[in-house]
Order: structure tokens, then C-alpha cells, then sequence
């Protein structure tokens, strides 16, 4: 087997994958978006550390300032209408402070632990109001010492949601490229097939690489990458199955043939869900060498017609 022949298409696969991958990432952070999924995390969050008084905390001037700016829906993009959404990511030391605010701790730091404990008491139940008590019948009554545990305290509680959202967008991402293998059909047993018998496809996927890798990135918006798709000359969906049918179909025929499509759109539907970023990175690892390589030997290639014509001369 010739090696150049088997990188070549490797990259024309991971083209496919990464342009997929790519529409899979654009389409999950719209829904992320749309759905404001981040933000409900986060106030699941803020409704465990501080119960009824969530609302409260978020009212806050300091709280109300991190809300980002979206448009209201899909068609005030039309009109420019926009309106503050959910918050979506907070700074533990402003969570902080803000807590201190609606629990009345930031105007009494020489307190005592009656007192201390008297403004606690009069918070609603929370997981946050759990743990303040247990720091108090530890015997920590100092403000300061107080902050520190809260701050430590919401860093687990802020890194808990994040998780909770990255594990929500992944299932949306896991579910969507296998609505987007679906659609396209994208076999990629039968994608080998083609790209190993097409030297002329090969080509087309390797230039194709070079361009994404040194002009478009790992970004890319949704009209350029599915015009990439449909110029990138690899004929995949379901309307080309006609092609691949056995020609004098059996049983076990039949069998194969589904038995091998089945496998093929489950290994697309695999790679699509790693994310374009994953592609993208590989994609970069494969092409570079190549254009150090090239470089090199035509540096090297120079250097010995040098030479040569300078043993001519003598």
C-alpha cells in the first residue's frame, strides 16, 4: 500500500468529519443559546445556595450587569431587538459579595456569634444556609474566615454547573450528529472506498485541507461549510445508495450491505460527535508536515543543483 495514498485519505475523511462536526457546533450553540441552557444551570445552582433568595441575588445591581445581551428571538435579528438574558458565567468573588449583600453580612464584619448567627437563621433554607451553620457550630464566627470558606465554597458550586451544562450540550451535540449523519447519509466505510479508488478526489481533499488550515481556522459560519461540502466533490447521501447496491443481490447479499452501512454511519456519527475542533487540530498535525516536507526538499533540491553547478564551473 502506498503511505502518501493512505494519508491522502485520511484527510479526506477528516474533512468530512471536521465540516460535519463544524455544522454540529454552530447548530448546538444556536439551541444552547436559543434555550439558554447555561444560564439555567447556573440558577439551579444559585437556587441551592440560596433557596427562595436566588431571585433576590440575581436582582442585584452587581449580578444584573453580567446578564449578556441577545436578541429576544429568532426574528429580531430583523429589527435589532435585543434584551438582557440569563446570566451565564460569574465571577466567584462578585458571587461572593452578593451573598454577603442579601445574608446582611457586608455591613456587619465585627459581629458577634449570636448575631452571626441570628442573620443566618433568618435566610430560607438552602444548601448554602446548611453550610454557614456547620461553619458556625464549628466555631468559625469571623467575617473573614467565613468569606474564604464561601468563596471555596461557590468555586465547587460554579465548576458543578459548568459541568452540568457541558454534559447538557454534549448530549445535544451527541444527538444531533446523529440526526446530521442521518440526513447527509455519510458512510464512512463507503467514503474510504471512494477516496481510495479517486486519485482525482484525493487531490481535491488534500487542497481543501491546505486552504481550511491556513485561511479559515476552526471557525467557520454555516453557508461556507456546507458550500465546502458540495464542492468538495465527495458524493455522499442517501440519493447515491443506487450506486452501491449489490448487483446481483442474495440474501446474504442484502445482509452485508446492511450490516456495513449500519457500521458505517454509526463510525461517522462517532467521529462527527468528537467536535470540528478535534478535526480541525488533527487536520493541522497531518497537512503541516506535509508543506515542511515539500519545503524542505525543495530547499534541498536547490542546494544540490548549487552545488552542481558550482562543481561545473570548476
Amino acid at each position: 500500500m502506498s503511505i502518501p495514498q493512505v494519508l491522502e485519505v485520511a484527510i479526506g475523511l477528516i474533512m468530512v468529519y471536521y465540516i460535519l462536526g463544524s455544522i454540529v457546533s454552530l447548530i448546538t450553540q444556536w439551541i444552547n443559546e436559543a434555550l439558554e441552557t447555561r444560564g439555567i444551570a447556573i440558577e439551579r445552582y444559585l437556587k441551592k445556595i440560596a433557596g427562595d433568595k436566588a431571585v433576590d441575588l440575581t436582582n442585584l445591581p452587581q449580578m444584573k450587569a453580567l446578564q449578556p445581551i441577545r436578541y429576544k428571538n429568532w426574528f429580531s435579528v430583523f429589527g435589532a431587538s435585543t434584551e438582557p438574558k440569563k446570566i451565564e458565567k460569574i465571577p466567584i468573588a462578585t458571587l461572593v459579595d452578593a451573598y454577603f449583600d442579601i445574608a446582611g453580612l457586608t455591613a456587619n464584619k465585627n459581629i458577634n456569634a449570636q448575631e452571626l448567627l441570628a442573620l443566618i437563621n433568618k435566610l430560607p433554607a438552602s444548601e448554602g444556609k446548611t453550610a454557614f451553620l456547620n461553619w458556625i457550630n464549628q466555631g468559625v464566627t469571623n467575617v473573614n474566615d467565613l468569606r474564604a470558606r464561601t468563596t471555596a465554597y461557590f468555586t465547587g458550586m460554579m465548576d458543578q454547573a459548568a459541568a452540568t451544562f457541558k454534559a447538557n450540550a454534549r448530549s445535544f451535540v451527541i444527538m444531533l450528529s446523529i440526526a446530521i449523519t442521518l440526513l447527509f447519509g455519510t458512510d464512512s466505510i463507503q467514503l474510504v472506498r471512494d477516496l481510495w479508488s479517486n486519485a482525482e478526489l484525493r487531490a481535491i481533499a488534500v487542497a481543501k485541507a491546505d486552504v481550511v488550515v491556513a485561511e479559515q481556522g476552526a471557525n467557520a459560519d454555516l453557508t461556507s461549510l456546507l458550500k465546502d461540502l458540495g464542492t468538495f466533490s465527495i458524493k455522499i447521501g442517501w440519493w447515491r445508495q443506487t450506486e452501491n447496491l449489490p448487483a446481483f443481490p442474495t440474501p446474504w447479499d442484502w445482509t452485508k450491505f446492511g450490516l456495513l452501512k449500519f457500521v458505517g454511519l454509526c463510525i461517522t456519527a462517532a467521529a462527527v460527535s468528537q467536535g470540528s475542533s478535534f478535526w480541525y487540530d488533527l487536520l493541522k498535525k497531518l497537512t503541516t508536515p506535509t508543506s515542511s516536507t515539500a519545503s524542505a526538499a525543495s530547499s534541498g533540491g536547490g542546494s544540490s543543483s548549487s552545488s552542481s553547478s558550482s562543481s561545473s564551473e570548476g
